[in-house]
């Protein structure tokens, strides 16, 4: 009997994820209104900050799939390599992205105040410190034992 691509909305482990991102997502948000005195919609939903949300959801992710398969499973390989490329992303290529960006944005300040340039503003926070990845794993990891066990 096939099963309706509906029930994939009761999947205990992809709610998990996406409830870890939710979670990092809305404390990133609170953390950056105490931090500034105003309320950002970009910081809900924007990446990089504090916490990690791509760490937390894939985190959560992995402990559910070792929850409910086992440690030793194949698919939960799967999840701990998966995890650990988009970790290091975040932490890694990301945030020399973002490191670009700054100095970027720094040169075309310069340049504007000089000259007449088409000043194009780029993102500077894309991705993470090592720091707001392990909090973001940890969150991960809290949130897929409390709502699988």
């Amino acid at each position: 009997m096939r099963e309706s691509f509906l029930n994939i909305a009761h999947n205990e482990v992809l709610q998990a994820a996406f409830l870890a991102w939710l979670i990092a997502q809305g404390a990133k948000t609170l953390l950056a209104w105490h931090a500034t005195g105003r309320f950002s919609l970009e910081r809900l939903v924007g990446s990089g900050g504090m916490p990690s949300s791509h760490s937390a959801l894939v985190v959560a992710l992995t402990t559910g799939v070792g929850l409910r398969e086992g440690w030793g499973s194949t698919l939960t390989a799967i999840t701990v390599v998966f995890s650990a490329i988009v970790m290091y992303d975040a932490a890694g290529v990301r945030r020399a992205a973002g490191k670009q960006a700054r100095v970027l944005n720094k040169i075309v300040s310069e340049l504007a105040a000089n000259k007449p340039v088409r000043e194009e503003r780029l993102k500077e926070l894309l991705g993470h410190t090592p720091f707001e990845v392990i909090v973001g794993a940890l969150l991960g990891v809290a949130v897929a034992l409390w709502r699988m066990c």
